[in-house]
């Protein structure tokens, strides 16, 4: 084939092809296609498709109630009325819509169909689906509650944004009123009352009228109320108080009001009450007081009144009258009489006022008073109002001790370098004092200290040392024990020469003052001057004072046993060790079922219990480093002597005592250490945190003074070296 017929072919083809395209239509999307956008465009495009999407808005409550329209119609003695509530539900689902409180609903409904309701309390609570908005009708009931000249109802309000009534009242009422509230419109129509009014939502309001016509004023019944009134009448320094207890019973009828006469010259302070609600103080000018009470269908009401007047001080004559109920039928009354100080109390019977026993006194009337009561009277308040006339008579206070202690026991170990360590133990009392004070020797210290076994930090006050007390009223009830120790650094001893040793004062009596001081071997020590008496001469004195007394008894010259002199209701006892030893500051514990005692023996090692109870009981010896020692019997009040005799615990320590003393007339021979000098050198060695050379040999001196007030023990030695 030639060039010119292959051009003619292509021609022909190109011609074909534009005819097929013109008569066949164009097919959509057949191929892609290219959109053009700014910059700013496009960005905005990835900016919405790259936030995230938005949850849906969930309403801040689960409903509201957006108004409330109230018609209230009052017939005979009673209220109905109709609640219209609209509002809107405005979360999905089922949800709880709060309606009234305080109301009685005789029937729900919504949309004509009855509607569920939850009761909680006194708050009613409607189940509504949402979203969307509702419609309810309530109605509603209340009884009418009269008195003289006037009735009333509680009307309760819907939470409602607006709340609007109208009050339909039998004859033409002039006076209608609300406690809450705004009246915008009244008028008469047809012999009754209409009232528009606009409400406070959400509280309930008291709307009352004067009655005007009869068939309320028929529907009002008389009131019968009886009365107790309990008086406290307490007498000051300056000043009388009187607190009244009121119990108002309802026999009849449903008072609104109540009114107390108070006496004349008092100025009433309070008034309270569960079922109060208003006080007219005002009514005070003609001494009567007017009380509104929340709830007159309830047949008990209980006030208390609060009066005060001033005196003179001091003695004082006083004619006073109480609080009285003029409007009751029958009043009955107590009068308790109180004082503050030291009184004496006289009145005179007069107006029914019969004076009784203070133990007959009701309950409630004891239960007011916080002072001994002085006097106590009965009355049945006939025309004339119940009165007294009192003449008190005051007496000067005068002081008690705060605290003081039966005895103390002290024991002091002197070295041969003039130092001494001293243990005052005292079996303390204590009513209202907080601290002991202690006054020691000059260049003293006190190491340690213990309060009822447990121990104390001493503080120290630019007048002494004081050491702590348990308060007063609490833990232990009745004596227990103080003691601290305390080093003194005196002067070395020479070959021969005199010393003076002494106590600290301390600022509560001490009814007597047992002292026993340890000096060492190696010197020979006598007593020549102090205050103190020798342990030895007392002993002698005493010795020979029963002696003497029983030349006049049947023990034939024989020294009676301590339980001879005992008292009834008495246990008493001496404790020793193995060897006969006396143990002085072991704790005696009575257990006798409802009560107990303690006691802490002396450095003789005698205690005594006193109003010990009829019956079985339990005395029981405690000493550190001892075994227990117990006995149990039945006690019959008859004296009785009680020893232990005490064994030594499976943790002790060995201490023995050697020493040579000087041959002497017995009258004149020095005592053997006891054991309060055995634990004192012990907790010396290994206890207290102090550096002492305590001496293991030597001799003890025992001294007694007896009924220590504020003063130092004394006792002056002269020694020489053996």
């Amino acid at each position: 084939m030639t060039r010119p017929n292959m051009t003619m072919v292509a021609a022909v083809l190109v011609s074909f092809a534009h005819a097929v395209a013109a008569q066949t239509p164009p097919r959509p999307n057949e191929s892609p296609r290219a959109v053009t956008l700014s910059l700013t465009e496009y960005n905005r495009l990835i900016d919405l498709a790259s936030r995230p999407p938005q949850s849906p808005a969930i309403a801040p409550v689960a409903a509201v109630l957006a108004s409330a329209d109230l018609r209230v119609r009052v017939e005979r003695e009673t209220a109905r009325g109709v609640f219209t509530l609209t509002g809107e539900v405005l979360r999905s689902g089922l949800n709880r819509v709060s309606l009234l409180s305080g109301a009685t609903l005789v029937d729900a409904s919504a949309a004509g169909r009855p509607l569920p309701l939850l009761v909680e309390g006194t708050a009613h609570t409607a189940l509504l689906p949402g979203p969307g908005p509702f419609a309810l009708t309530l109605e509603w009931g209340a009884p009418l509650t009269f008195a003289p000249g006037r009735a009333s109802f509680v009307l309760p309000v819907p939470p409602a944004g607006t709340a609007r009534v109208e009050i339909d009242l039998p004859g033409e009422q002039a006076g209608v009123h609300l406690s809450a509230g705004l009246i915008t419109r009244q008028a008469t129509v047809d012999g009754r009352t209409m009232v528009e009014a606009t409400l406070s939502p959400g509280s309930s309001t008291e709307v009352w009228w004067s009655m005007r016509d009869s068939a309320p004023a028929a529907a009002a019944r008389d009131v019968r109320m009886l009365a107790e009134v309990m008086t406290l009448v307490t007498l000051g320094d300056s000043d009388v108080r009187m607190v009244a207890l009121v119990d108002v019973t309802v026999v009849q009828g449903e008072p609104r009001t109540i009114a107390v006469k108070l006496p004349s010259g008092y100025e009433l302070t309070s008034i309270s009450g569960s079922s109060l609600e208003t006080s007219d103080a005002g009514g005070q000018r003609d001494g009567t007081v007017v009380l509104t009470v929340g709830d007159p269908a309830a047949r008990r009401h209980q006030f208390l009144v609060s009066l005060e007047r001033p005196h003179d001080g001091g003695s004082f004559t006083l004619d006073t009258g109480f609080p009285s109920l003029p409007d009751v039928q029958r009043e009955r009354g107590e009068i308790a009489i109180e004082g503050v100080g030291t009184l004496e109390l006289s009145a005179a019977d007069r107006d029914g006022m019969h004076r009784i026993d203070v133990r007959e006194l009701n309950q409630a009337l004891q239960s007011l008073s916080r002072l001994p009561i002085l006097s106590a009277f009965r009355y049945q308040r006939s025309a004339v109002p119940a009165g007294l006339a009192l003449d008190a008579k005051r007496f000067t206070d005068a002081g008690v001790l705060a605290a003081f202690a039966d005895f103390a026991v002290a024991t002091t170990l002197a070295t041969a370098e003039g130092r001494a360590l001293t243990e005052v133990l005292l079996q303390v009392q204590n009513r209202a004092q907080a601290f002991l004070r202690v006054t020691l020797p000059p260049g003293a210290s006190i190491v340690s200290a213990d309060v009822a076994g447990e121990a104390a930090k001493p503080v120290l006050g630019a007048d002494g040392t004081r050491v702590p007390l348990l308060r007063p009223g609490f833990r232990p009830k009745g004596p227990y024990t103080v003691s601290f120790v305390y080093l003194n650094a005196g002067t070395p001893f020479a070959r021969k020469g005199d010393m003076s040793m002494r106590l600290p004062k301390m600022d509560m009596p001490v009814g007597i003052v047992e002292w026993e001081v340890f000096v060492p071997d190696s010197y020979s020590v006598r007593a020549v001057d102090g205050n103190v008496i020798e342990r030895s001469a007392m002993d002698r004195e005493l010795r020979v004072g029963r002696v003497e007394s029983s030349r006049y008894g049947a023990s034939g010259g024989v020294v009676m046993p301590p339980a001879a002199n005992a008292l009834p209701g008495q246990i008493r006892g001496r404790t020793t060790d193995r060897g006969g030893a006396a143990l002085a500051g072991v704790t005696i514990m009575l257990d006798a079922g409802g009560s107990s005692q303690t006691a802490i023996t002396r450095s003789d090692g005698t205690f005594v219990l006193s109003g010990v109870p009829s019956g079985p009981l339990t005395v029981t010896a405690q000493l550190a480093g001892f075994a227990l020692a117990s006995r149990s019997f039945v006690f019959d009040q008859q004296p009785r002597q009680l020893d232990f005799t005490m064994s030594v615990g499976q943790v002790a320590e060995t201490v023995t005592v050697t020493g040579e003393s000087p041959k002497v007339a017995e009258a004149q021979k020095q005592l053997q250490p006891s054991q309060n000098v055995i634990s004192l050198q012990r907790r010396a060695a290994g206890v207290l945190p102090i550096r002492i050379d305590v001496p293991r040999a030597g001799t003890s001196h025992q001294f007694v003074k007896p009924l220590v007030v504020d003063q130092e023990t004394v006792v002056n030695f002269r020694y020489k070296r053996r």
